[in-house]
């Protein structure tokens, strides 16, 4: 078979999938432990001044805090991204090398908070920015990697041909 195959990229796809999740995900583990173990539960510290503080909080809810204490809701829904994510994996194994980095950080998203659920029955968030009481809400680093990384599969997906690889002409 040819180099550049979909059958010789798949290794080096799967090698770059599990190494950007691996060290998200860890990332996102370690980060958590440490604003768990330095900062009282419900205490902040400023960072950026009051632009960006490190505010230890427990989200029993979804993104924004939304559907609070509905765990088996973020089952079906982390079912459901790990399926998202082995069928994107396949479809585009082939493809260039940045496409899995992001389908890695879309699966370190949603295996970091699914860890959290699965062993406190919420997730430790963090990051507060804003001013005053005007804050966006508070995050962490597997919710940054999800957000990123789904939002650059939708631009991909939007933007790029899905058999080339090439942008879609206008």
């Amino acid at each position: 078979m040819e180099a550049g195959t979909e059958r010789d990229a798949s290794p080096r796809a799967a090698l770059l999938l599990a190494g950007t999740a691996a060290i998200l995900y860890v990332a996102d583990q370690v980060t958590k432990a440490l604003v768990v173990a330095s900062i009282p539960f419900g205490e902040r510290q400023e960072v950026l001044g009051d632009f960006v503080q490190l505010w230890h909080v427990r989200n029993t809810g979804a993104a924004f805090s939304l559907f609070p204490g509905a765990t088996w809701l973020f089952l079906v829904v982390t079912v459901g991204a790990l399926v998202m994510i082995a069928y994107f994996y396949r479809a585009f194994r082939s493809r260039g090398s940045w496409i899995h980095v992001v389908l890695g950080a879309v699966l370190a998203g949603t295996l970091g908070n699914l860890t959290d659920r699965i062993r406190h029955g919420y997730v430790t968030d963090f990051v507060s920015v804003g001013i005053g009481e005007l804050r966006w809400p508070t995050f962490n680093v597997a919710d940054s990697a999800l957000v990123v990384g789904i939002g650059l599969l939708v631009l991909y997906l939007s933007f790029v041909d899905d058999r080339r690889g090439r942008p879609i002409a206008a």
